[in-house]
C-alpha cells in the first residue's frame, strides 16, 4: 500500500447529535479492516462524566476503544469539560482556554503509533472553541481533509449545502460525506439523498441506516467494510 496523502481524516457534522461518533467509529473500523493501525481522537468534548475520579467523555471513550491501540486518554481527548454546553462556554466555566498547541501535541503522539488518525469534531463545523479559534480551524491545524456527516432528516439540504460552502471557503478539502439516516418517518429520504448526490462534487462514502440501538459487531463490520476509502 502506498503512503497516504494525509495522516487521517477530520469528521464534522451538519449539526450536533448528528452521528459523528457512529461514523467516526465506522471509519476507524473500515481502515483497520484494510490492515492499517488507526487511532481515534476527539480534541475537545463537553458533557463529561467522572469515572474513577477522572473526567471523561463517552464519545471519546468509544473512539479510544474502537482504535484497538490503547492510546492514553489524554491523547485522545486533551480537552474535556463537564457541562454539556458549547465548548468555549464550558471552558470558560472551568477557567480554561482551549488552545491549538495541546491539540497538535496530542495528535502528534497518536501519529507515532498509528498509520491514520480519525479526528472527530465537536458540535457542528463553525462551533467556537475560543476567541479566534473554531472547529473549522482544526483540519488545517492538523493537515486533515474533511468528512461531513449529514443527518438525513427535514432541513438537511440547507444544512449540508451551507456547511459545505463554509468548508470550501475555509480552504479545507472535503474528502466526502456520509448520509446518516436519523428519522425513519421522513418520507423524502431518498429524494433528498439524490438531490445531495447531484449537487455535491465530493463522493458519498457511505449510507448509514436508521438505528435506535447500537450496531451489533456483525453489523458494524459489514457497514465498515462497505465504506468507500478509495482516497488512500
Amino acid at each position: 500500500m502506498t503512503e497516504a496523502a494525509y495522516p487521517g481524516v477530520f469528521v464534522t457534522g451538519t449539526d450536533t447529535e448528528i452521528g459523528k461518533t457512529v461514523c467516526s467509529c465506522l471509519l476507524i473500523d473500515a481502515l483497520r479492516q484494510r490492515g492499517l493501525r488507526v487511532a481515534g481522537m476527539k480534541p475537545v468534548a463537553s458533557g463529561g462524566q467522572y469515572q474513577q475520579g477522572r473526567l471523561v467523555n463517552d464519545d471519546a471513550l468509544k473512539l479510544q476503544q474502537q482504535s484497538g491501540l490503547n492510546p492514553a486518554y489524554e491523547w485522545v481527548n486533551p480537552y474535556v469539560f463537564e457541562p454539556p454546553v458549547a465548548p468555549h462556554l464550558a471552558a470558560r466555566q472551568a477557567g480554561e482556554i482551549i488552545r491549538p498547541e495541546p491539540i497538535q501535541q496530542a495528535f502528534s503522539r497518536l501519529k507515532t503509533d498509528a498509520d491514520q488518525v480519525v479526528v472527530e469534531g465537536v458540535g457542528g463545523w463553525r462551533v467556537p472553541l475560543a476567541e479566534g479559534f473554531s472547529v473549522s480551524d482544526l483540519p488545517q491545524l492538523l493537515n486533515l481533509p474533511v468528512v461531513l456527516v449529514i443527518g438525513m432528516r427535514l432541513g438537511c439540504l440547507n444544512h449540508a449545502l451551507l456547511t459545505i460552502e463554509s468548508i470550501e471557503h475555509s480552504g479545507s478539502k472535503l474528502l466526502g460525506w456520509m448520509a446518516n439516516y436519523l428519522d425513519p418517518g421522513f418520507d423524502a429520504q431518498q429524494a433528498n439523498f439524490k438531490t445531495l448526490e447531484s449537487r455535491l462534487k465530493a463522493p458519498c462514502l457511505a449510507q448509514i441506516p436508521y438505528h435506535c440501538e447500537p450496531f451489533t459487531p456483525t453489523q458494524q463490520r459489514e457497514l465498515a467494510a462497505s465504506i468507500n476509502i478509495s482516497w488512500l
